[in-house]
C-alpha cells in the first residue's frame, strides 16, 4: 500500500512564526514553492501560502517606520495534517474534498516530518499513465527495456 511516506518532501522549507512576511516571499521566489509551513521550535502552528502572502503584501505594503508583519499575523492555524502512514488514497481524497493544494505531514508530537503536494500526486499519475500508456518517443515505448 502506498503511503504518504513514501511520497513525501522531507527536506521542507520553513519559517518560523515570528519571520517576516518579506522573508517569506523571498523563499517561495527563490525556492518555487507554493506553501511554508509556520512552525514554533519543531512544532507546526500554520501554513501561509503563495496567496496568502501576496494577498497580505498587497492590502498592507510595508511602510518605513512599521514594524514588519510576522507570518503568525497572516497564517493558517486550523490546518488538516497526515502522518507518514495515512495511505496515498487518503491524502489524495482529503486534498480533493477540501481544495488544499498540499498536507503538512506531522509525527505523534506534531513535529513536522514532511509535505505532500499535488505536484507530488501529479508525478505520482504521470509515472503510472507511463506504464500503462507510454508517451510516443519514449525508448522502452519503442521496444526498448525501461
Amino acid at each position: 500500500m502506498l503511503t504518504v511516506g513514501d511520497l513525501m518532501v522531507r527536506d521542507v522549507i520553513t519559517l518560523q512564526e515570528t519571520d517576516g512576511l518579506l522573508r517569506g516571499d523571498d523563499l517561495l521566489k527563490l525556492q518555487h514553492i507554493r506553501h511554508l509551513p509556520v512552525l514554533r521550535g519543531r512544532k507546526l502552528v500554520g501554513l501561509v501560502s503563495h496567496r496568502d502572502l501576496i494577498r497580505a503584501l498587497a492590502r498592507h505594503p510595508a511602510s518605513f517606520g512599521a514594524p514588519p508583519r510576522a507570518m503568525a499575523d497572516i497564517m493558517t492555524r486550523e490546518l488538516e495534517t497526515v502522518t507518514p502512514d495515512t495511505t496515498a488514497r487518503e491524502a489524495i481524497h482529503r486534498l480533493l474534498d477540501h481544495r488544499f493544494g498540499c498536507l503538512p505531514v506531522v509525527d505523534g508530537e506534531g513535529a513536522l516530518v514532511g509535505i505532500v503536494t499535488e505536484a507530488d500526486f501529479l508525478r505520482l499519475a504521470a509515472r503510472l499513465l507511463d506504464r500503462v500508456e507510454p508517451r510516443p518517443g519514449d525508448a522502452w515505448a519503442q521496444g526498448a527495456p525501461p
